[in-house]
């Protein structure tokens, strides 16, 4: 039997006060990817990063490895039981939601989305006409969320309601971190944060319900996902209760549209830092698209995007820390791991280990290229989680996110007025940045002057 490395209650509970998500990586690579223990007094979780660990966990074990316990328990005070839970619910949800996350059906629906993002990206010509930075956040935010929610709810929703999501689920994202850091706090008590989350979650139910009330009046089949949960929950025979579908739609709204949006912020500082890899990205767009309107055909001709995103989301995973809880006794990598242990796996450090990524730290698109990928351990990489617990989403978001920097590059030549080092937010449920960024949109005359 193997003893895991444990970091002593001491150095644990400073560090990861401190920095979990850099101390959480830092820990894993320090012991080289091995098994983890973090000493947190009464609650002492295990840390997994190397790639067969986590391979057993998300894929060959995975029913011995749940979505339940400590860690999930703050986060489903918003999502309930669908897609993100486990068991019936779970199966549930993900048999009707699957069929409408693939590749072909995604592709069916990038139209709508291109033309909402296309007019989105128009809007911006003020501000490149004027000279006045766009606060990224707010933008790529409004902009993923208007053609998320169009996906969801097709045109019941106004312009209106739908900002008024995004910003709920931001607060809901950010405000959970003290929770996260200390699980195991009574809900009886209220902590930092609390008021904020169960606010924000009072008023997310308060848009999506009258929604799904008016998509069962209607009784309107379509392509929209309010509609096929509907039609599918009522040919399963149930009564299509409004809380089960608003919990399949805040699962989904919250995947597609919160980690497109802060993959795309952390995007413009690296561009920033390498002007070698926006100058590629800039030519390939030019030459693909011109200076014409982007389809999502064009998607597929432009492997270069594609690339950058990987590196991106390799470098900033959203989900930068994945909890399991034990149903059984176990071993990972070795290690003997009881019943009911939390488990910890960490994409932000299983991303960072040395033997899996040369120059981890590096952003390098090039590690992507097709003759580069074939021997790289399957669960080395693991944005979208893995298993059959995966996310729907990751076709989506490909096509959503080279959508939107494709239109911009089209209209525009971004850059940063006011370079700075991003941090993430201290314990937010996804891997945001704390600081505000700027980005200014210079004109490409031929565009703006259609």
């Amino acid at each position: 039997m193997i003893r895991p490395h444990v970091v002593p209650f001491y150095r644990a509970i400073p560090r990861l006060v401190k920095d979990p998500i850099t101390e959480l990586a830092r820990m894993a690579t320090d012991a080289a990817g091995q098994v983890v223990r973090l000493d947190l007094g009464p609650f002492r979780p295990y840390l997994i990063s190397h790639p067969d660990h986590v391979q057993q966990v998300l894929k060959t074990d995975w029913t011995n490895f749940v979505r339940a316990g400590m860690f999930w328990q703050p986060l489903q005070r918003l999502i309930g039981q669908s897609i993100m839970g486990e068991g019936e619910a779970w199966a549930s949800a993900r048999k009707i939601l699957q069929p409408l996350f693939t590749a072909r059906y995604t592709a069916a629906l990038a139209e709508d989305m291109a033309d909402i993002i296309a007019e989105r990206i128009v809007e911006l010509d003020d501000f490149a006409r004027t000279g006045r930075p766009i606060d990224v956040e707010h933008q790529m935010t409004s902009i993923v969320n208007q053609a998320v929610i169009q996906l969801l709810f097709g045109g019941r929703i106004t312009r209106d309601t739908a900002e008024r999501l995004a910003p709920e689920f931001a607060t809901c994202a950010s405000s959970i971190g003290f929770r996260m850091l200390f699980p195991s706090a009574p809900y009886s008590i209220r902590v930092p944060g609390d008021r904020a989350f169960l606010r924000s979650t009072k008023k997310i139910h308060e848009i999506v319900d009258p929604l799904i009330e008016r998509a069962r009046r209607e009784k309107a089949g379509g392509k929209d996902v309010v509609s096929a949960l509907l039609t599918a929950r009522l040919g399963q025979g149930g009564d299509a209760d409004v809380r089960q579908i608003r919990d399949d739609l805040v699962n989904v709204y919250g995947a597609a549209s919160e980690n497109t949006a802060m993959s795309l912020m952390w995007l413009w500082t690296v561009l920033h830092d390498h002007p070698e890899v926006n100058a590629r990205l800039q030519e390939e767009v030019d030459r693909v698209v011109g200076g014409g309107p982007v389809r999502p055909s064009h998607v597929a001709e432009m492997p270069y995007i594609r690339m950058v995103l990987q590196e991106v989301v390799r470098i900033y995973p959203s989900a930068w820390v994945v909890p399991r809880q034990t149903v059984a006794d176990t071993e990972i990598g070795g290690v003997r791991i009881k019943a009911g242990s939390q488990v910890l796996i960490s994409p932000y450090a299983t991303h960072r280990l040395e033997e899996f990524w040369p120059r981890p730290t590096e952003f390098d698109p090039e590690r992507w290229a097709n003759e580069k990928t074939g021997s790289r351990h399957r669960y080395s990489f693991i944005p979208f989680g893995a298993g059959p617990h995966v996310c729907l989403g990751q076709h989506l978001f490909y096509i959503e996110a080279s959508l939107l920097i494709a239109n911009l590059f089209t209209r525009y030549r971004p850059a940063l007025p006011y370079p700075q080092k991003l941090t993430p937010v201290l314990g937010a449920a996804t891997l945001r940045p704390k600081e505000k960024l700027f980005l200014q949109l210079h004109p490409i005359e031929r565009n703006l002057a259609a």
